[in-house]
């Protein structure tokens, strides 16, 4: 059997989740079968991968229509694949048009929708209504769609009520339990600015609204005054959200020490490191699928505060390996809170509770990552997949 994949995020070129993604299933599924890679960006050196640059004449378009001119080169390539197998909006139009053009089956693995992130239209413009087609499209015409979590089943099916529900299927995100793991290194911690010898609320990810990072810089003003904020955060999606995350962080520093503002991708011993010497993880995204983050801090043995959302609550047991912030949400698939207000206070109450007992919150860090190690491992997650591709032959 031949899979050919398709992705925007391949190494070396990752900035989220989906890339993280996909990279350990490559490599997992690789163990017995022939998989093509199909990436956006610079050439690649690894074998049976191959990169696409944005044509010359769409050098200066819409990003969602030099997104389509890779996808066209992409598509034309595929001739010979036993299956296609495409990943976020910006790859799904090569595999729609890879099973029109040539026939072949196409698995969509769903790790966001659309309609769920409304506010890309500030970041794409006009490009959004496009970047919706084509998943909307894509998906209701993929032989098989892969969720990443229940939630995110439900909320596919929500969205795209034309899709045939016996053809979506819910198969995790999974963790590299080799090389995330507790890794204790003070003096990288101590470099970055951060003081391992404090208590710390340790947040990773990309600046966007659906992280949810506005609400927990509030949130971090009603904590102890001894508690740090570490903030691996980068990659803002747009000048507006920058500047207001910035503004908020700046007034915090103002108000409180502790407050560590990492801006760029941190190599993964050094963010291993950061989870390690912290106390707590916060995810407070209002929009999350699944949350490779949660499992990354798991596998370090380190507690998850996170948001009773989308694929959250199957990641993190509360109680267990950490709790649950809950949340009442508007309707209009913002994911923005009913009250800002209430969910700001309940952030920073729980954080605050796990804080207080530091016993506790170890205990809760070492059942993460027995947790992780039991549902989330890679192995796990290609022969599921594997499952799916041989049952469209």
């Amino acid at each position: 059997m031949r899979v050919d994949l398709l992705t925007k995020e391949y190494p070396p070129e990752i900035y989220g989740g989906a890339g993280v993604h996909v990279a350990e299933l490559v490599k997992a599924l690789r163990t017995d079968i022939d998989v093509t890679v199909r990436c956006f960006g610079a050439p690649r050196s690894e074998a049976d991968t191959f990169a696409y640059g944005v044509p010359a004449e769409l050098a200066e378009a819409n990003a969602t229509l030099t997104t389509l001119g890779v996808d066209l080169q992409m598509a034309q390539d595929v001739q010979g694949a036993d299956v296609v197998h495409s990943h976020t909006w910006y790859a799904n139009g090569a595999g729609h048009i890879a099973k029109l053009l040539h026939g072949v089956p196409h698995v969509v693995t769903a790790h966001s929708l659309e309609p769920l992130r409304p506010w890309k239209a500030e970041q794409l413009g006009g490009g959004y209504r496009v970047s919706s087609w084509i998943e909307k499209t894509a998906f209701e015409a993929a032989d098989a769609v892969i969720a990443v979590s229940g939630g995110m089943r439900a909320d596919i099916l929500r969205s795209y009520p034309a899709l045939d529900a016996s053809r979506v299927h819910v198969v995790y995100n999974g963790i590299d339990l080799d090389r995330w793991k507790p890794t204790t290194d003070d003096d990288v911690v101590r470099a970055l600015g951060i003081d391992p010898d404090r208590p710390s609320v340790v947040f990773v990810g990309r600046i966007t609204r659906q992280k949810g990072l506005p609400y927990l810089l509030r949130a971090a003003a009603l904590l102890p005054p001894e508690v740090q904020l570490v903030l691996c955060a980068g990659a803002p999606d747009t000048p507006g959200i920058l500047a207001e995350v910035t503004e908020l962080v700046e007034a915090l520093q103002r108000e409180r020490s502790g407050v560590v503002w990492i801006d760029r991708l941190l190599p993964q011993h050094e963010l291993s490191a950061v989870l390690t010497a912290g106390t707590v993880f916060v995810c407070p995204s209002v929009y999350e699928p699944l949350g490779i983050v949660n499992l990354e801090a798991m596998a370090c043995g380190l507690p998850v505060v996170g948001t009773a959302t989308g694929g959250i609550p199957e990641v993190v047991a509360d109680g267990v390996t950490g709790r649950l912030v809950p949340i009442d949400q508007l309707s209009d698939g913002t994911g923005t809170p009913t009250d800002p207000a209430v969910f700001v206070a309940d952030l920073a109450r729980t954080l605050t509770e796990v804080l207080a007992d530091p016993a506790l919150a170890a205990e809760m860090g070492r059942a993460g990552r027995v947790r992780a190690e039991e549902m989330f491992s890679w192995g796990q997650i290609a022969a599921s997949t594997r499952e799916i591709y041989a049952s469209l032959l």
